[in-house]
């Protein structure tokens, strides 16, 4: 857990202090706790209600300063719609709301987990902590001066009164664990590249082992020797070493195939000898957002004790311009023995998910692939910041994730793959090339790592709009939101879990 926030709960019957929020819905009836804790007040809540118009729709507050008669400093009324109809992902979303009206001044907070409807059960409970978790997350490490305002300037205490206690924390303690993972996808993609450089990479995923996952990492030796031509030559002009991070999570049944997930790992993206605009450059620094996800999900499997074997591949570089820098027009030859034509050295992804993918499907022979990766700016023409782009050759592997990203918020969205788009990548020197030109580039994209998968069911999910720069929502008001971890691990748990 962050050191900025700290989530327990407590008996309804345990008394409120300070600053507390209470929970109503359309027919502003409160719980018994609440009615209990507001009866000095007599009708303070209807009072309230009528002045300001309040009417209990989800997303609508009152703020009561100094409400007179109570044990409590200032009472926040939070509406929550109707219960009845709530969705899991509507109540994690309230848990959002709730943080952002949070004034700076207070450290400490306690909710109380019911409604006019009766309390909460411990899985609702638990996920308006999530929702809280989530919001809190900040990334000011490097600042040397805190405002009063910012977000992780304080450490907030919130004490969440609830009708189960034991059954609550259970709950949480799982939740706790992906939260953790979004925490750790968070960091990687908002830390500086010139702190976050390949080697440092593998570090940082090596802390894995103390959960108990088995953490290899290659270096460029290793891989030359595996003939990772296509990966190896996308950092060969950079001073820092190129690694092949290999995490291993064994909670499943013993022998039986493991989930492999892949991820792009391009500490920085110049775009190599095909450069990129310097306007917007700083923002390359996020080009590993595929691989901080695999990272974060395999910290929340483990975390959790996932009943699954798993493992989680990033191949991690840099790619800078540089006298050995490769070259517009080189031919490389992969893992998979397919030779590729260097059409745009800014096309690097792609090769480094090529022999990543080959290698991941030869020695683990897993159930599935699922590759991340923030591969083209032609998936945000198309999708914007609300969906990743999904291409898959498989429906029910498509299907099952279309469903965990209802659930959880963190939505995808299926593309084509069809053999007319795969022509465009042909070469008249190579196997293929790795650009395609202008029209259907996310596609395109997709089509030339289909080449490296056989027949093993695969997933690609295009992240250029969601990893980076992430949408900011009710759950996430940081640059790099872990957009993913949590859509992995739902998608893991309801489909191989349960």
């Amino acid at each position: 857990m962050p050191d900025i926030i700290k989530i327990t709960f407590a008996a309804l019957s345990s008394p409120a202090s300070g600053l507390a929020v209470v929970l109503v819905g359309p027919d502003l009836a409160p719980g018994a706790r609440t009615a209990s804790l507001v009866k000095p007040a007599g009708d303070i809540l209807a009072r309230a209600a009528a002045a300001d118009g309040f009417k209990g729709k989800a997303g609508s507050f009152i703020d009561i300063l100094a409400p007179d008669k109570l044990p409590v400093t200032r009472l926040i009324v939070a509406g929550v719609g109707k219960p009845a109809d709530w969705k899991e992902l509507e109540i994690i979303k309230l848990g959002g709301t709730i943080v952002a009206k949070l004034p700076d001044a207070a450290t400490d907070a306690t909710i109380i987990a019911e409604t006019g409807q009766g309390a909460l059960s411990p899985d609702q409970a638990a996920d308006l902590a999530l929702g809280i978790r989530l919001r809190f997350y900040a990334f000011d490490r490097y600042k040397t001066k805190k405002k009063d305002g910012d977000e992780g300037a304080k450490k907030r205490h919130i004490t969440l009164l609830v009708d189960d206690e034991k059954a609550a924390r259970k709950a949480y303690r799982a939740r706790e664990a992906v939260a953790d993972g979004v925490d750790v996808a968070r960091d990687l993609v908002n830390e500086p590249p010139n702190v976050l450089t390949p080697p440092e990479f593998a570090r940082r995923a090596g802390a894995l082992g103390d959960l108990g996952v088995e953490v290899e990492v290659l270096g460029e030796k290793d891989m030359k020797k595996l003939g990772m031509g296509a990966l190896l030559a996308v950092g060969q002009g950079s001073a820092r070493d190129s690694q092949l991070v290999v995490m291993r999570w064994d909670g499943g049944k013993d022998g039986e195939a493991p989930l492999a997930f892949i991820g792009k790992g391009v500490c920085f993206d110049t775009g190599g000898i095909s450069i990129k605009p310097g306007e917007g450059m700083q923002d390359m620094k996020g080009d590993m957002g595929g691989a901080a996800v695999v990272v974060g999900l395999m910290h929340a499997l483990a975390a959790r004790k996932a009943k699954v074997n798993a493992v989680g591949l990033i191949g991690v570089v840099e790619n800078m311009p540089d006298g050995n820098a490769y070259r517009p027009g080189d031919i490389l030859t992969s893992m998979s023995g397919q030779t590729i034509e260097i059409i745009n050295t800014d096309a690097e992804g792609r090769l480094v998910l090529a022999d990543v993918l080959w290698y991941a499907k030869d020695r683990f022979k897993p159930k599935f692939m699922i590759n991340l990766a923030t591969l083209t700016g032609a998936i945000m023409v198309a999708l914007g910041q609300e969906h990743a782009g999904l291409f898959s050759n498989n429906d029910d592997l498509a299907r099952a994730l279309g469903e965990a990203g209802l659930a959880t918020g963190e939505k995808v969205w299926r593309m084509p793959l069809t053999p007319e788009y795969d022509k465009i990548m042909d070469s008249q020197f190579a196997d293929m090339k790795n650009a395609g030109g202008r029209f259907a580039g996310a596609i395109t994209a997709a089509q030339f790592l289909q080449r490296f998968v056989d027949t093993t069911p695969w997933v690609h999910l295009d992240v250029a709009g969601t990893a980076m720069n992430s949408p900011k929502t009710d759950l996430n008001r940081s640059w790099g939101g872990g957009w993913g971890v949590r859509l992995l691990d739902r998608f893991v748990k309801d489909t191989y879990e349960s």
